[in-house]
């Protein structure tokens, strides 16, 4: 387990920690844990609230969390391996690796009809799917539409099918818009950890267990949380209005996704949001990213992760909130290239992202500072605790200096 000792001292991060006790204590979170670091030293880390607030739990730094989109990461860093070892370039067309996912048809704007389509003008790339333009959906956050229906129909999401099963729905469906011309947060990274797979020759727990979740101690981690373990899993809780973020009130909710999620093993291993982990070992991961000791992957390779794929002007989106200006996509993540009014004005170059129940995990190379938060809110990606966290770590650490 990664050690979370305080080794970067006097920094003050007693009003950040009454914040999100102030979440608790207003019902809002039921708990929430945390590390932040300079370079590579612990500034802060701490734990308020419960891990079952029911049952009236504390939480703890070894508690296991769902980390839902946090698994991308892990799945990014995967195929960043295998590009590293040579094994194939960003560029190259996915159907190289996966040929059903050749000769694209593309719906057409403003299709009615699934069979509403005209063939893609290019295939789609390696760094497309890392960055979320190669013109997948996902199925999950565009209700009503033509392909939010068509693969929820075709159980693109089932638990109990494979990887290559997943991809089987997929070279049957049609892209939402040319790759390379759009963003959409989308299964891309489901298929990048099937492209690790193909490539690899192993399975994708087996691949990342070997190259990434062993090597950096990250014990805790994985597709299954072991029976010994299941009193160390969080309760996940729903809030009382989805468009109400900072409405009091949470209706326990663990069988998210699916009833037994992580109690058992299933057949799909989820590369975009399958995996359990812990604050420590989610910490182990991000260290290993920075500078100033030995790294997951090449120093080239980090900084190629961490900037813009998208063209000039073309932002991230999602379906109920629109285009965030000012937001683009690197190769595992995002990055704030010019801060909104709810983010620090010192986050312009931020690389970061996190799952939908509200673990999150951030790094700004030009300041030095990174972070883990560790919750189990659903929709709690962009709830506010995180972007106040945030506006306070950054404050911490300025004052500090």
């Amino acid at each position: 387990m990664e050690d979370l000792k305080v080794t970067a001292t006097g920094y003050d991060f007693a009003p950040a920690r009454a914040a999100m006790q102030r979440y608790v204590d207003n019902n809002l979170l039921s708990g929430i844990s945390w590390t932040v670091l300079t370079g590579r030293d612990v500034a802060d880390t701490g734990c308020v609230g419960w891990a079952d607030k029911e049952a009236q739990i504390p939480l703890r730094a070894d508690h296991i969390f769902r980390v839902f989109s946090n698994t991308k990461l892990i799945t990014s860093c995967a195929a960043l391996l295998l590009f590293e070892d040579g094994r194939f370039r960003l560029d190259d067309p996915i159907e190289t690796f996966i040929p059903q996912l050749g000769n694209r048809k593309v719906l057409r704007p403003g299709a009615t009809s699934i069979d509403d389509t005209e063939p893609a003008q290019s295939s789609i790339t390696i760094r497309q799917l890392l960055s979320h333009s190669a013109g997948l959906s996902y199925g999950f956050f565009d209700p009503g539409t033509v392909i939010f229906k068509a693969l929820n129909e075709r159980g693109v999401h089932n638990p109990n099918t494979t990887l290559a099963e997943m991809v089987d729905v997929l070279a049957d469906l049609p892209l939402i818009y040319q790759p390379g011309t759009s963003w959409e947060y989308s299964l891309a990274i489901d298929v990048v950890a099937r492209l690790v797979e193909v490539v690899s020759g192993q399975s994708f727990d087996t691949f990342i267990k070997a190259r990434i979740l062993d090597p950096l101690g990250m014990a805790d981690t994985g597709f299954v949380v072991p029976e010994r373990d299941h009193s160390r899993l969080v309760a996940y809780y729903a809030g009382a209005d989805l468009m109400e973020p900072m409405k009091p009130g949470l209706t326990r909710t663990d069988n998210a996704p699916f009833p037994g999620a992580y109690l058992r093993p299933v057949a799909r291993l989820n590369g975009g949001g399958g995996l359990v982990s812990t604050l420590p070992d989610m910490v182990a991961l991000i260290r290993s990213l920075l500078p100033g000791g030995p790294t997951l992957l090449k120093p080239d390779t980090i900084a190629m992760m961490m900037s813009n794929q998208l063209p000039n002007g073309q932002w991230i989106r999602f379906a109920m909130m629109g285009e965030q200006p000012g937001k683009a996509h690197g190769l595992a993540g995002g990055l704030i290239l010019n801060p909104s009014p709810i983010d620090h004005p010192d986050a312009a170059g931020e690389f970061y992202w996190g799952g939908v129940a509200g673990t999150q995990w951030w790094i700004s190379p030009k300041k030095g500072i990174a972070g883990v938060m560790m919750a189990q809110r659903q929709m709690a990606f962009v709830h506010p605790f995180s972007f106040e966290f945030k506006r306070m770590a950054y404050d911490a650490v300025k004052r500090g200096r």
